[in-house]
């Protein structure tokens, strides 16, 4: 009898450890990822994504205007909209996501009439009223 209980207590322990170590957070569930909160710099995340950009308009063959201005030397990037103050994992995640990103999904970022932001590169979304 002394053996079916220890068998039963060693179970629940068991269980119980199981369940404590599924029900812990993830490091990027609580933001760690190992980095701390830089604010990402706007001159180096788009000059980064204006050279992705360019480098698959020229690789995927487009022709839009876009892509014209993207690609040439007087390229203004657009900045972040006030008050958005994105962190530098974020651009990181942006630029991973364009490197990820085949032609066919590519040339909906780079139409110049209904162009899409991939979610990953929209850190401040403007809020509808």
């Amino acid at each position: 009898m002394t053996s079916l209980r220890r068998h039963a207590a060693f179970r629940a322990a068991v269980v119980l450890c199981l369940g404590a170590l599924c029900a812990a957070p993830t490091p990027g569930d609580v933001g760690g990822c190992g980095q701390h909160p830089d604010m990402l710099d706007p001159a180096a995340f788009f000059a980064a994504k204006q050279a992705r950009d360019c480098e698959k308009c020229g690789d995927c063959n487009f022709h839009t205007d876009y892509c014209s201005n993207v690609c040439s030397s007087a390229y203004e990037p657009p900045g972040f909209p006030p008050g958005c103050v994105p962190l530098v994992h974020d651009g990181e995640v942006c630029l991973d996501a364009l490197e990820a990103a085949g032609c066919s999904e590519y040339e909906d970022y780079t139409k110049d009439q209904g162009r899409l932001v991939p979610t990953e590169c929209q850190f401040c979304p403007e809020v509808v009223p």
